[in-house]
């Protein structure tokens, strides 16, 4: 008994890598996942047949791609959550505002998770998108975050995931990222100056309960000629202060 259920737990763990694949490689052939996944054509095919019986994968000729089901569970997710309904307006009125892509972002599992995005009208188009995944080191809304959790969960975060360097600029030493955290506390907001992604800026600021813990945060993203001097550093973190103060306090009493 106890072999049968390594072995169903086994089962499950490969179909997941194989849907992580699917995403990964934006679709393919039994032979492309098989050969990425390592395992057998035959086991890969078996899984994939499964999947596309239930509806979490599409086949387009010989390839296939991650189908439409789990847009449906992450909808579902994301309309259960008081920061998604209650910030969704607030988020949409400061990129009218501002003319920059907004988002809202939560943490799950020690990575930022986009959870809305509303562009102004001189938004920049990034490879960014709802539900991706994104570390929390190297971005103003992941500082933000991190700012405001314990000093041992951040410890374990760094631990699991690294502080991979993205750009030049990207804090990679702990000690230093500490200090920054620190700063943050003090003037509640963040900055990314070309840590993310050469060119870009994006200042953020964080959702806090009443008790100062962080339930998200808000962040506008530009260019850095337009985002800079008194913008970077003043009308944009007061414009984010004042947007999430307006969120924390529908939070509190919706």
């Amino acid at each position: 008994m106890r072999r049968e259920r390594d072995s169903q737990i086994r089962a499950v763990e490969r179909t997941f890598r194989i849907v992580q694949t699917l995403q990964e490689i934006s679709g393919g052939t039994v032979t492309a996942v098989a050969d990425h996944v390592n395992l057998p054509k035959s086991t890969v095919y078996n899984h994939l047949q499964t999947l596309l019986a239930n509806g979490y994968v599409a086949r387009a000729g010989e390839e296939y791609h991650l189908g439409l089901r789990f847009l449906e569970h992450g909808g579902y997710t994301r309309v259960q959550m008081d920061v998604f309904q209650i910030a969704k307006g607030e988020v949409e009125e400061l990129a009218a505002e501002t003319g920059e892509l907004v988002n809202l972002l939560v943490e799950e599992h020690g990575r930022g998770i986009y959870l809305y995005r509303e562009c102004g009208d001189q938004a920049v188009t990034l490879d960014s998108y709802v539900g991706k995944r994104q570390g929390l080191h190297s971005t103003a809304f992941g500082k933000a975050m991190l700012a405001y959790m314990p000093e041992a969960r951040v410890g374990k975060i760094l631990d699991r995931h690294g502080m991979p360097k993205r750009t030049e600029r990207t804090i990679d030493d702990r000690e230093e990222l500490f200090d920054e955290l620190a700063e943050i506390r003090d003037r509640k907001c963040a900055y990314d100056d070309e840590e993310s992604l050469d060119g870009l800026r994006c200042v953020a600021a964080p959702i806090l309960t009443q008790q100062q813990e962080v339930l998200g945060a808000v962040s506008v993203s530009g260019p850095i000629s337009r985002i800079r001097d008194d913008r970077f550093t003043q009308e944009l973190p007061d414009l984010l202060r004042r947007t999430t103060n307006v969120i924390e306090i529908n939070m509190t009493y919706t």
